[in-house]
Formats: C-alpha cells, sequence, structure tokens
C-alpha cells in the first residue's frame, strides 16, 4: 500500500510537468499593411487548418483600400487570422493574424493583449505600408521583427537597408522570407522567440536592480 503505480503504458505521468508544458504557449501578433502577406504566413505555418476571416474586395472598399501594387488581391481580413504552431516539445505559439487596414485598427488593441511579441510583414513595393505596425509596436513596447516578404519581381533589399528606411530603433531584427513557404516561416517566428525573450529578461533585471540596490 502507499506504492506508487504504474500505468499500462509506463510511469505515471507527473501532473504539475503536464501543467509545466501546456502553460508553455505563447500569443504571437502577424501585422504588416495591407497585402503584404499575413494571412499567407498564418497558412503556411499552422498545424492546424487556419481560421480565417477574409472577404470579397467589394467596390465600396475599393474607394478606401490602397491596392496599388497588389491589384491580384481579391479578399481581406476583417478581423483576424488565426493559427497554431508547436515550435519544439511543450513550446505552441498561437498566431493571430491582424487586419491591415485602418478601418480596422480598433481590434488591435484586443488582439495585442498578452502578446508575446509581434512580425511585422514587409513588402519593399510598398514599404510605407507597414510604418504605422511599427509606431504602433515601438509605442506599446511590445517585441516586433520586421520579416521582408521576397515577392517575386520586387526588387531586393537588404536587411541593413530595410532597417535604415524604416528608421528601426537599434536591435530590432530585420529577416528575409518567404511567407507561403513553412519553414521560412517557421524561422521568422523561431527569431522573434529568441528576440522577444531577450527584451522581457532585459527588462525584467531592470525592474529589479533598482530595488537590490536599495536594500
Amino acid at each position: 500500500m502507499g506504492q506508487h503505480q504504474d500505468g499500462p503504458g509506463g510511469p505515471e505521468a507527473d501532473p504539475e510537468e503536464d501543467g509545466e508544458l501546456a502553460a508553455l504557449a505563447l500569443k504571437i501578433l502577424v501585422a504588416g499593411g495591407f497585402g503584404a502577406g499575413k494571412t499567407t504566413l498564418v497558412g503556411a505555418v499552422s498545424e492546424i487548418r487556419p481560421l480565417r476571416t477574409e472577404e470579397l474586395l467589394s467596390e465600396a472598399g475599393e474607394q478606401v483600400d490602397d491596392t496599388g501594387g497588389v491589384a491580384q488581391k481579391t479578399t481581406t481580413t476583417v478581423a483576424m487570422d488565426f493559427g497554431r504552431i508547436t515550435i519544439r516539445s511543450g513550446l505552441s505559439l498561437y498566431l493571430f493574424g491582424t487586419p491591415g487596414q485602418d478601418r480596422f485598427w480598433f481590434l488591435w488593441d484586443e488582439l495585442s493583449q498578452g502578446a508575446l511579441g509581434a512580425v511585422v510583414l514587409a513588402d519593399t513595393r510598398r514599404l510605407e505600408d507597414c510604418f504605422p505596425a511599427v509606431d504602433y509596436f515601438e509605442h506599446r513596447r511590445i517585441p516586433f521583427v520586421v520579416a521582408v516578404n521576397c515577392f517575386t519581381g520586387a526588387r531586393r533589399y537588404g536587411a541593413h537597408e530595410v532597417a535604415r528606411a524604416l528608421d528601426l530603433e537599434s536591435g530590432t531584427p530585420v529577416v528575409l522570407c518567404d511567407a507561403r513557404d513553412k519553414d521560412s516561416g517557421k524561422e521568422v517566428l523561431i527569431r522573434l522567440v529568441e528576440y522577444a525573450g531577450r527584451v522581457h529578461t532585459a527588462r525584467l533585471l531592470d525592474s529589479v536592480e533598482p530595488q537590490a540596490d536599495s536594500v
């Protein structure tokens, strides 16, 4: 009596360990301008069927949405895209793709609650379209990486050139990617998790040091 009994599949799992693993689910935002590839990236990397809230572009929408450079685009995200990817055992990312048009920005504050960080997708043909997303995350101190979606036929720029053009804060990563490719998208997310982890750790240490000095 009182001895540990193994189940038919081997030793019983420790509930605390299971809970710890389940807790490692991180929220990531995927933002950027209209037509930058947010829905494509979420769909490419998600291991579940992504939830999408796309609607066909209408004549009324064409009055307010700038489709220059993305003339083939026929749909737009009106709420969010949602997907999930497992980076490694015990670490999953929940992806929330934000709508790109200004008129849907009221959703951003809700979606950003509790987010570890964000990916800002950039299209070099319309680089100015990602300025609002960059400003949004910088002002709210949400760590982010800029992922340059390398569209076919678009002029190629290096990471340093893009960083200068966007006037990014020192240390903000810029990576080149193909939003259609799962491995490329996964590398972007890994880069973000690593960067956001460093930022949050540094902030935590900064908040503790003044208290330690006063003791």
